[in-house]
């Protein structure tokens, strides 16, 4: 039965792969709703884009930094390892976890919309998919440099996020942080006493729609499937992300209410959240976890956009980077046996985590798009962001016809 369950096991993540992989469909929707008109193609091109150069970084890169498997070298061994011992399972693995690694540069474009430049952003991506985002993957989810076992010996329990809400949301969300913060406001959107001037309002509720639907039923492939086994699957893991979408989505319709953007992003909210305690948490635990991530992630949207003054057009920061480290932190407190969680959890472990991957996310993305933006730019010229990025740098409009007539 070995091989049997060898191959069941390359089917499972394959198919989970293929899920999270849809997801970045739902990526390019979510914003393509979002932008202004003269700016969906953009959106498009650039989550297509931003994934053929994570491929590539993770495969030759990325991936060996994490798990010390480099795939790009030593091809005779891996094929033959592939085609024999484990059904291809390694190579499947790495195509499941280069679809999360590639959701670091999709988050990134939501918040950044609208005035980036192409190919700067695309050297960002390499960057951030070799470098940034493997290291933080493999301290959480490979034990490099000891620290979770250091963790474990002080608090009890290594740092645990079972699908991601730091090492991919949390990471995500806060190299956006930076990026937005080093472009500047879009044109127009605050005048010169800091007030909100123009609010941009979304181009198409439609598409922002379908956006969020992709992303929500993809994400069941991405918590579910991060077992990476048959043998691993849970109806907890899936219940609780239910429950904590749920949660998010009735949080984010009375608190936003009624606004549309906010009641699609409120089940997102709620499976940033749900992410890494969704394998411990009771049911109740998670709904409690995804009603405070959709309450989060409305009041922070407000508060950074009308208060803060950072124009960051999708809400990243607010929706991966609060979402995902409070999701981090509820994986410690409602995780916990006292709470109706399975345990093995120390809320201690779980904060000195989440502050050391988005120290990491911030320092990286500091040094990425500080570099880039010094010796290149990254920012589109006034012309070409008032003329919109679909026609400055696309050459054509999303719909070219219905503009002529």
């Amino acid at each position: 039965m070995d091989p049997m369950i060898a191959s069941l096991d390359v089917l499972f993540v394959l198919l989970g792969a293929i899920l999270v992989l849809f997801m970045h469909a739902g990526f390019a929707f979510l914003e393509v709703g979002t932008v202004q008109h003269k700016n969906q193609v953009n959106a498009l091109v650039k989550i297509m884009s931003d994934l053929g150069v994570s491929t590539i970084a993770y495969f030759f890169i990325g991936y060996g930094l994490a798990y010390g498997v480099f795939l790009g070298f030593n091809l005779e061994n891996q094929l033959t390892q592939a085609m024999t011992e484990k059904s291809g399972y390694d190579l499947v693995k790495f195509f499941f976890l280069m679809t999360f690694a590639a959701a670091i540069p999709a988050i990134v474009s939501g918040g950044i919309a609208e005035r980036a430049r192409f190919y700067p952003q695309l050297l960002a991506t390499f960057f951030i998919v070799a470098l940034i985002y493997p290291t933080f993957e493999g301290i959480a989810w490979n034990g490099n440099w000891g620290i979770q076992a250091w963790l474990e010996a002080q608090f009890g329990a290594p740092f645990h996020d079972f699908a991601g809400s730091v090492v991919v949301h949390g990471v995500g969300g806060w190299i956006a942080l930076v990026a937005v913060l080093l472009l500047g406001a879009r044109l127009g959107r605050y005048d010169r006493q800091g007030q909100l001037k123009n609010a941009h309002p979304p181009s198409s509720i439609p598409f922002l729609a379908l956006g969020a639907w992709i992303l929500t039923v993809g994400w069941f492939g991405f918590n579910v499937m991060s077992a990476q086994s048959v043998a691993g699957i849970q109806g907890l893991v899936a219940v609780n992300s239910l429950m904590a979408m749920v949660g998010g989505i009735l949080a984010a319709t009375f608190i936003g209410k009624q606004d549309p953007g906010f009641v699609h992003n409120g089940p997102l909210a709620g499976l940033v959240a749900i992410c890494a305690g969704s394998d411990v948490m009771h049911p109740l635990g998670a709904l409690a976890t995804g009603l405070i991530a959709g309450a989060l992630f409305v009041k922070a949207f407000v508060w950074t956009q009308q208060r803060l003054k950072i124009d960051d057009v999708l809400g990243v920061w607010p929706l991966h980077g609060l979402c995902g480290a409070w999701g981090a932190i509820a994986a410690g407190i409602f995780g916990s046996a006292a709470l109706g969680g399975l345990g093995g959890v120390s809320i201690f472990s779980q904060i000195i985590g989440t502050l050391l991957g988005l120290s990491l996310a911030v320092i990286g993305g500091l040094l990425v798009y500080g570099l880039i933006k010094l010796f290149i730019g990254i920012r589109l010229t006034p012309e070409q962001e008032y003329e919109g990025a679909d026609v400055s740098l696309h050459r054509i409009r999303a719909n070219p016809h219905h503009d002529q007539m």
